[in-house]
């Protein structure tokens, strides 16, 4: 399965559908973080994740979050957008992830980073754009995020069909350590 990782490279004319899509996921994952896009300003870059913060209505500091959209090739419509971040009173880390409308909720969304399964994600709730699931990094899961190449996100459309969509963990690690 080829994936394109947005952001990190060029786009051409015929993968306008796949920024749409992407674009219209990253309007769900900037609300899902709090946020509209534009006040989602890129802080700066690590390897495939974008450190992005905002400054939520009410509140006196910034939130940043990590972020990586990707695409899969082979299905323009699989269009996943990843956040990780530390919750504003900095008690606890999320992994976040915006799936398109379509997907199973019940079976959730399954992870694996390299070849171990990390189990599933629950979704926690469906926006316009796409339904959000969502679990807490513990120390175990930060650790390998950390320390793994590829995160392969499974989502189901049906019971029998899952769809392993991976994503390059390059850059998770530097990216996570410098969020506030």
């Amino acid at each position: 399965m080829t994936v394109r990782v947005f952001p990190g490279g060029g786009i051409g004319r015929g993968k306008a559908t796949r920024l749409i899509a992407a674009a219209a996921l990253a309007v769900a994952a900037a609300a899902s973080f709090g946020a509209t896009p534009a006040a989602a300003a890129v802080a700066d870059k690590h390897g495939a994740w974008e450190t992005r913060c905002e400054t939520p209505p009410g509140a006196a500091a910034q939130q940043c979050a990590i972020v990586q959209s990707v695409v899969d090739e082979d299905r323009p419509n699989i269009a996943l957008v990843i956040i990780a971040l530390k919750t504003a009173d900095r008690k606890s880390r999320l992994l976040r992830v915006v799936a398109p409308l379509g997907v199973l909720i019940p079976t959730g969304l399954g992870l694996k980073l390299d070849q171990t399964d990390f189990g599933r994600m629950s979704f926690v709730r469906c926006l316009p754009n796409g339904c959000v699931a969502e679990v807490m990094i513990d120390d175990k899961l930060l650790e390998k995020l950390e320390n793994a190449q590829t995160a392969t996100f499974v989502l189901f459309q049906t019971p029998e069909e899952g769809i392993g969509v991976p994503a390059s963990l390059a850059g998770f690690k530097e990216g996570f350590e410098q969020l506030p």
